[in-house]
């Protein structure tokens, strides 16, 4: 396990807000040398904590406004081949393997409700999925969101062995 601290947590924070921001421009702002954010940037990507950077898409945008979570129960000897099936199906932005009822969880955006019945049938004809049963989003009151947990298990924890926090954050 990786610990992070107060530093960490600034950096991610103003990575958050603006994924495209320098390392120069990160310096200033968090009142640091360029090579403490260098190092911390490599630190938190070696270790597993930063996992990249990607943009943020706004699915009705492109003519994908339904989002949809399908729950599926499995054959579980087939998760191999229903995972793969469904990397195979471009509507499909994310797979959770899930313990209880059912066995996997497909986050998925599509066109139309229509599309989502013709999807369905899709996932269904994969061998090794038994049932699917779909669950509409109709609004995300909090989108996804990191900071409010990575400032929780940060606080208190300082600014790093060598630099003080800084008072006018």
């Amino acid at each position: 396990m990786t610990s992070i601290d107060q530093l960490d947590f600034e950096l991610l924070a103003k990575l958050t807000v603006n994924a495209r921001a320098g390392i120069a421009e990160l310096a200033t702002d968090l009142g640091v040398s360029r090579n403490t954010i260098h190092m911390r940037l490599r630190r938190l990507q070696e270790t597993g904590v930063l996992m990249g950077f990607r943009p943020v898409i706004n699915f009705s945008a492109v003519g994908m406004p339904v989002q949809a979570l399908v729950s599926l129960e499995l054959d579980q000897r087939r998760l191999a081949n229903v995972v793969e099936g469904l990397r195979g199906l471009p509507e499909v932005l994310e797979v959770k393997i899930q313990a209880g009822r059912e066995d996997l969880l497909v986050h998925v955006a599509i066109s139309s409700l229509e599309a989502l019945q013709v999807l369905t049938a899709a996932i269904v004809d994969i061998e090794g999925v038994r049932k699917t049963t779909s669950t509409f989003s109709v609004a995300t009151p909090i989108p996804f969101r990191v900071q409010p947990l990575l400032d929780h298990i940060t606080t208190g924890t300082g600014w790093g062995r060598s630099t003080p926090a800084p008072t006018d954050l």
